[in-house]
């Protein structure tokens, strides 16, 4: 290796500031501790919420429609702190230092609640298991904790995911094509998580007690940090390039003072920096592209900037211009996820209550499996798919495209979004089947029939693989399309889809019922499904599906991709 092939060339530097040396830090080195991070992060998560509903509503006697609300506020704000977060990285603090400062207020968030679920005049006053009686001062307290949660699991979500693919530099072509294997490996650790929280910590908080099914996941987070920081010389820091939100604005200002500039016909006439890097701090320069070309009014230079000098907020960069233009373009296949996300949040919802007036013992015995315990079918699909995806999917489909990683982005995405059509049919054709043999033996009142709650493992396990297809493209898209300096930002706006496509859902089911439950109708979702048609809500979601598939074909052909100086531009034929 010669000596200029010693260091990254993505800008990236060690934990004293120099410049990365590549024998030394980074690649699968590095990631090994992110990993196992991120798996006890969410092994910390999903087993503090996946059973919260049901605290609030026999711990904190809250009513269901109350608990409900309250866990779906405190959910959609797991997901739109995030923005904070990813700003905070990009803008000054960087992703290392910002996971490390966020990790501290989860920890003190998840002590706090497993306090307050186990201390004596912290914890609420219980009558017996779920008949409990707490002040109005445990109460806050619990929320006070949930909403510190929210916001520590914000700070490090969006910059967990993008810290590991910075330990791979993009112009290195032989480690560029392990990063799309890291992101396969690092939904397989979130799901390593969420099966052992869906399963084991359930059962703690359900047969033990609350403050040890709440402690056990404070101690997960507590090991998630230790392991983060033991990795800390071996990793790759990309530097804060300033405030995004700033340039971007700049761009936009720019461009509407020099709305009547002509731009020159010769691109190479725009404004840049004529030294090798951008004058974005942690950012390579990017080529100019054609589209959206209202917004290279920015960089044309005129007599007055000539004059008054170089002025910001009336001329920038065709590297700014690009941050913008990439944004825009990233907001159409940000848009395409919110009907996926709309069917994945149903395994939190509708796919329970349909269980629930199922038969849930498991080979007749007097066993019950918990209706919401299906979701591990999901966490198992995701499991298989993972490594059958990165170990045969990629190389066989790399045999017909030419390239190393099989697949680009946007066709792994667009097979998930196809593939999750089929779990919304397979739902709405096991409720029409649940719902003949009700009509027929006249099961109206019976809360459990004799239909097996295992028909619904299709529906789980399609779902499941639509996620390693889409949510896991979509990380690798977002990461990789974002400019170098906004990369935590445009990760945290993937992680938005969830909590949009989780209102949109709520949104639906709002309408649906205000239109069908009229003039004594109990509408498709009553309180007693078997009196329902929730097979029309899944055929309406299946429907959209379809819709969003063919809108986002139309979104694959238009885009185009991002590309850095100094590196190879992808052939568009190819990417779509």
């Amino acid at each position: 290796m010669e000596e200029d092939d010693i260091y990254t060339k993505d800008g990236t530097v060690d934990y004293k500031g120099n410049p990365a040396n590549k024998k030394t830090t980074g690649t699968w080195r590095a990631c090994p501790y992110i990993i196992g991070n991120e798996g006890c992060e969410r092994l910390a998560y999903y087993g503090m919420s996946t059973n919260l509903v049901l605290y609030f509503k026999h711990q904190l006697n809250q009513h269901s429609a109350t608990a409900s609300k309250n866990n779906q506020n405190w959910s959609g704000t797991c997901y739109i702190t995030p923005l904070i977060g990813a700003f905070l990285a990009d803008s000054y603090l960087g992703r290392y230092w910002t996971i490390a400062c966020f990790s501290i207020i989860y920890i003190i968030g998840m002590t706090l609640l497993a306090m307050s679920a186990s201390v004596d005049g912290m914890k609420p006053f219980c009558y017996s298991k779920d008949n409990c009686n707490p002040t109005d001062t445990q109460s806050a307290m619990t929320f006070l904790a949930l909403y510190l949660i929210a916001l520590g699991t914000g700070g490090i979500k969006p910059c967990v995911s993008s810290y590991g693919a910075d330990q791979f530099d993009d112009t290195d072509e032989r480690e560029k094509i392990h990063k799309s294997s890291f992101f396969n490996w690092f939904y397989f650790s979130i799901n390593i998580g969420a099966l052992i929280a869906a399963s084991v910590l359930v059962w703690v908080q359900t047969n033990v007690s609350w403050g040890w099914g709440f402690g056990i996941p404070a101690i997960a987070m507590a090991i998630a940090v230790g392991f983060f920081f033991t990795g800390t010389r071996l990793y790759r820091n990309q530097i804060p390039g300033g405030s995004p939100l700033t340039r971007l604005c700049q761009v936009l200002v720019a461009s509407i003072r020099k709305y009547n500039v002509a731009v020159p016909a010769d691109m190479s006439l725009l404004y840049e920096k004529a030294d090798a890097e951008s004058n974005i701090k942690g950012s390579r320069k990017i080529d100019h592209t054609n589209d959206l070309s209202f917004f290279d009014k920015a960089a044309v230079e005129t007599q007055t900037d000539q004059l008054k000098g170089i002025n910001p907020w009336r001329l920038c960069t065709v590297t700014q211009v690009e941050e913008l233009k990439a944004i825009i373009r990233l907001l159409p296949i940000w848009a395409s996820g919110i009907i996926f996300a709309a069917v994945y949040s149903q395994m939190s919802s509708l796919f329970t209550l349909q269980g629930e007036r199922m038969d849930t013992r498991v080979a007749h015995s007097n066993f019950h499996i918990p209706p919401a315990s299906l979701s591990i079918f999901d966490t198992l699909s995701v499991i298989f798919w993972v490594p059958i995806y990165d170990r045969i999917i990629v190389p066989t489909t790399g045999k017909f495209t030419g390239r190393k990683n099989g697949l680009t982005q946007l066709q792994r995405m667009g097979i998930g979004l196809f593939i999750s059509i089929f779990a919304m049919v397979a739902a709405a054709i096991l409720e029409q089947e649940r719902l003949k043999i009700v009509k027929k033996h006249n099961y109206y009142d019976l809360k459990e029939m004799p239909l097996t709650i295992f028909w619904q493992v299709p529906q789980y396990f399609l779902i499941g693989c639509a996620e390693v297809f889409t949510f896991i493209g979509q990380l690798e898209f977002f990461y990789e399309q974002a400019p170098d300096a906004m990369r935590s930002f445009c990760s945290a706006l993937s992680l938005t889809t969830v909590a949009a496509g989780s209102y949109l859902s709520s949104l639906l089911v709002t309408i649906v019922t205000s239109i069908t439950a009229k003039d004594g109708k109990l509408g498709w979702i009553p309180d007693n499904l078997n009196h329902g048609h929730i097979d029309y809500f899944f055929w309406l979601l299946a429907g959209l599906s379809v819709a969003n598939f063919g809108v986002f074909i139309g979104i694959a052909k238009w885009y185009t991709y991002k590309t850095a100086v100094g590196t190879v531009p992808l052939n568009q034929k190819e990417a779509k």
